[in-house]
Parts: structure tokens; sequence; C-alpha cells
């Protein structure tokens, strides 16, 4: 059953769907947990400490934390896979274009598909800065996460690629939860409109909310 459901558009849609929310809501605390840096060192650092003893003493130092984050990579692999599916089936059932194209649909779709790619790619960007401290531009220090988020955005090309991601964020929740929620049965006509405003609410509040932290150091505020 699992394998048909899977198999189907509809499946696919509604994993998209649910996924997305997932990542809605992760989205929507890890941007409540970023503005704490404006309350200062001692409180940020507090915060980033307290996510790794969430659940202590029955869960483990970390377990809470993995466990997030393991919930985070299939969510995202689940909705990258059903969005690249039904993208190369939306190709195949339709080989030559449209006659009369319906540009606001299509702009709609390739914001979607390139958003996507370019938060993709800002994921594995971000965890290798501030996670792994791979490629970060300061001396990374574990631990100090107030000062490596500094250390980031004190550098021009931290700012830029954080705020172009940031941007294509908004986009893509703009345009995917009023798609998810038609997906889960929720849109009607009386109901459109509350949910297009949800949608754009919510993108301009994480499009705003991301933004302050880069702009903050930026100008001084966070330093």
């Amino acid at each position: 059953m699992a394998r048909t459901v899977w198999d189907s558009t509809v499946g696919k849609k509604t994993v998209m769907a649910i996924s997305g929310l997932v990542m809605l809501l992760y989205l929507v605390a890890h941007m409540i947990g970023n503005l704490k840096i404006f309350f200062g060192t001692e409180e940020f650092n507090h915060y980033a400490h307290w996510l790794r003893t969430v659940g202590e003493p029955f869960m483990h130092y970390e377990w809470t934390l993995w466990l997030i984050r393991v919930v985070l990579v299939v969510a995202v692999v689940a909705h990258a896979v059903s969005a690249y599916q039904l993208s190369r089936r939306d190709i195949r059932a339709r080989p030559s274009k449209y006659v009369h194209r319906k540009k606001r649909a299509d702009y709609a779709t390739r914001t979607m598909r390139w958003g996507g790619v370019i938060l993709g790619l800002f994921i594995v960007w971000h965890i290798l800065d501030l996670t792994t401290g791979t490629v970060h531009p300061g001396g990374f220090e574990s631990g100090k996460p107030y000062q490596n988020v500094v250390d980031t955005f004190s550098i021009w090309y931290g700012n830029a690629v954080y705020i172009a991601a940031v941007l294509a964020l908004g986009l893509h929740i703009r345009h995917g939860f009023w798609s998810a929620a038609q997906t889960l049965g929720a849109g009607s006509r009386t109901r459109d409109r509350a949910l297009k405003t949800t949608a754009n609410v919510l993108a301009l509040l994480l499009t705003t909310g991301f933004v302050a932290v880069p702009v903050g150091v930026m100008t001084g505020v966070v330093s």
C-alpha cells in the first residue's frame, strides 16, 4: 500500500506537503532561537548549550538534538525527491510547450524549483560554516556560536549567501504553504484568501527574522 501511494501523483504531493510543513515548523523555531543573539553573548551561547541538553536526564547529551536532525534530514530528502519526481513526471506528460503559457503559474513553478535548488546548496554551506566549521571564515570555536555567527556575517560573502538564500526561502514558503494546504484538502473558496494571507505573513515574518541577524552584525548592533 505504501508503495502504491508513493507511486501516485497524489501520494508524492502529500509527502511533499507534509515534509514541507515539518520543515516550516522547524524554521519558525529556528528563527526565534536565532533572534536570541540580540540579547547578548551569554544568552545566545546558553541557548545553544540548552539545545544539546533538552530532555536530560531521560535523554543523553545531544540525543534530542540528533533526533531533530534525523527528522529534518528525512523531511528534506522526502521533499526533494518527491519534488524532483513530480517535476520529471510533469515534463513527460507534456513534452511540447503549451501554445498559451500561464505566466503566473509558470513563474511560481520556476521559483519553487530553482528556489529549492538554492536552498539545498545553502543548507550544505550553512552546516559546513556554523556546525562543522569546515568553511568558516574566521577561527571556528566549538561551543561559542555567538562569535562564530559574528565572524560569518562580518565577511561580505557570508552576508550575500545568507540573505540570497533567505529571500529564496521567503518565496518558497509563500508559494509552498498555499500549495500544501490545497494538497492536504484545507483549501476552499471561502478559505483560499485566508490561506494566501497566512502564507504571505509567514514568508514575510521568516524572511525578516532571519535577515535581521546579518543586518544586526553589519550595523554593529550585534558585535
